[in-house]
């Protein structure tokens, strides 16, 4: 089954205690919702706010960093709370080794790093080897989610890492929640749909979140061919 990381924060308060047992993500750059969804919510997902950055066009600063360890901490005492391990979006694949190797180590264990689809499948391999769970993020050309470029490339990530359909580790689709239903195999996604979402006319927080957690990956990869270089 497909766990769906409802992001937030989702106001005004009186709409977050409506999903009740669902499952939450929370940015670090926007932790207001943090305690309230640990009473409320089935599992919490930590984000380290690397996109707030990146659509800011700023940089996260070691500080930054620091405080976010420090932050996630407590909360990593909750076992269904993990954490996103800080990342660069857009930054090479030594920076993005560089905070892996710089994250405190007794936290491996509840904490995923990202795969950023404009890097190398090598590294794809190589950390859907070495950890329980890793996180896809869109970015370079292939940031926007759902292009027919996005979907070339993520035909070749499935084609490197899931031999004979087998899924190698848990996949999380970052900001992915509307990929549900495309066939890639993630074992959860994340969107901030009912945050941004829920005050339109004839949106209700609580039906849209049964909407979407209803929606289920396939647990396999059915390899596709592919007919350009990606």
């Amino acid at each position: 089954m497909t766990i769906h990381y409802h992001g937030t924060p989702i106001t005004p308060s009186s709409v977050l205690e409506t999903l009740g047992g669902r499952n939450f993500c929370v940015s670090y750059a926007n932790p207001g919702d943090i305690k309230r969804v640990h009473d409320l919510g089935q599992s919490v997902m930590l984000d380290n706010g690397a996109f707030t950055f990146w659509k800011r066009g700023e940089e996260a600063t070691v500080e930054w960093w620091t405080r976010y360890a420090e932050w996630a901490e407590p909360w990593l005492e909750y076992p269904t709370t993990w954490a996103v391990i800080p990342d660069v979006i857009g930054g090479t694949e030594a920076e993005n080794d560089l905070l892996i190797a710089q994250w405190p180590r007794d936290l491996f264990g509840q904490s995923a790093p990202v795969w950023h689809m404009n890097e190398s499948l090598d590294r794809f391999r190589y950390l859907c080897h070495a950890w329980d769970k890793v996180c896809i993020g869109s970015s370079g050309e292939y940031a926007t989610v759902g292009s027919s470029a996005w979907h070339r490339r993520m035909e070749a990530a499935m084609n490197a890492v899931c031999r004979n359909g087998v899924v190698p580790t848990w996949l999380h689709m970052l900001k992915g929640m509307a990929t549900v239903d495309e066939g890639y195999p993630f074992a959860s996604v994340d969107s901030t749909d009912i945050a941004r979402n829920h005050h339109l006319p004839q949106h209700i927080a609580a039906r849209m979140a049964a909407r979407w957690d209803v929606m289920q990956c396939s647990p396999r990869w059915i390899h596709r061919e592919q007919l350009t270089v990606v």
